[in-house]
């Protein structure tokens, strides 16, 4: 029996060989199932943010993706602190928002160019948007795709010029229609000025094909949001399930893929955990390791 010493090794040396082939991404976690954890047991953020860090370096992550609470100005001082203390690497911040209206999208620039300065102490690199859908997921119009278009555009050029870059997340009504707004977005914006953050769960359950809009993205694919479910319900780790990551990874080591992994669990309805949120988070750990071949 291989002792975990040899386990170690052996992942180390196909890390390296995964490495010289041009295939090295870079796992991270994505907190959003803390945020829910804490809503459920109603805990301010504020209170609960000792616990995330502490708990998530025991789980076995270096880096995370927080979303823009964590850089509220009652909280903003603490989450470095907190980053600093546990010797995390923030390189992403997750705020999105309305872009299909020239009123919203100005206003929801404002507020994400913002939670970008706001960030400048944890040395963030990327700002991960999304595009918010109508009221009632109404079909967007031609013109409102556009102006989409416009304000990402010109929102990826406020970060450039603060040394940051811009990815869009998709959520599953960008999939609607076989993937109508993402497409547009993609044909149509500046490669130079946003990138793409591809949710694979999200695109399956919108009925589109991951692999497709991972091939699509192509050099402008800058992070993947992981999770998975089993018969269409998240479940509380990630594993085996509806999405095949094994076929995902397939595709990234042929893309030579370096950008970002993200882990992000997610609790809806029928998710019925079992087991310690720290202990799920190691879990997915380990699995996404072993399946995408990192470290």
């Amino acid at each position: 029996m291989n002792t975990r010493r040899e386990f170690l090794a052996g992942l180390t040396a196909m890390t390296a060989q995964a490495a010289k082939s041009g295939y090295e991404p870079k796992l991270i976690l994505q907190i959003y199932v803390w945020t829910q954890q804490f809503h459920a047991e109603k805990i301010p953020l504020g209170d609960g943010l000792e616990k995330l860090f502490s708990a998530s370096q025991r789980a076995g992550y270096k880096r995370m993706e927080v979303v823009e609470s964590f850089l509220a100005p009652d909280v903003r001082e603490r989450t470095i602190a907190l980053a600093r203390q546990y010797n995390f690497d923030i390189p992403v911040v997750y705020h999105g928002g309305p872009f299909y209206e020239p009123e919203s999208a100005e206003r929801t620039i404002s507020q994400i160019l913002a939670t970008a300065d706001a960030a400048k102490e944890l040395h963030t690199t990327w700002i991960d948007t999304n595009c918010n859908p109508k009221p009632k997921r109404e079909r967007k119009t031609d013109g409102e795709l556009d102006t989409e278009v416009r304000y990402l555009n010109r929102l990826g050029q406020h970060l450039k010029e603060r040394g940051m870059r811009l990815m869009l997340h998709n959520h599953d009504a960008d999939m609607m229609e076989g993937a109508r707004e993402w497409r547009h977005i993609l044909r149509h914006t500046d490669p130079k000025l946003l990138s793409f953050c591809v949710d694979v769960h999200w695109v399956w359950r919108g009925k589109q094909d991951p692999l497709e809009l991972l091939r699509l993205a192509g050099p402008r694919l800058a992070n993947l949001h992981i999770r998975n479910s089993v018969n269409n319900v998240w479940t509380e780790s990630l594993g085996d399930g509806d999405v095949d990551y094994a076929a995902v990874t397939k595709l990234l080591k042929q893309m030579k893929y370096k950008g970002l992994l993200a882990v992000e669990l997610a609790y809806e309805k029928d998710t019925k955990p079992s087991r310690s949120l720290e202990e799920d988070l190691k879990i997915s750990r380990e699995y996404a390791e072993k399946i995408f071949d990192v470290s």
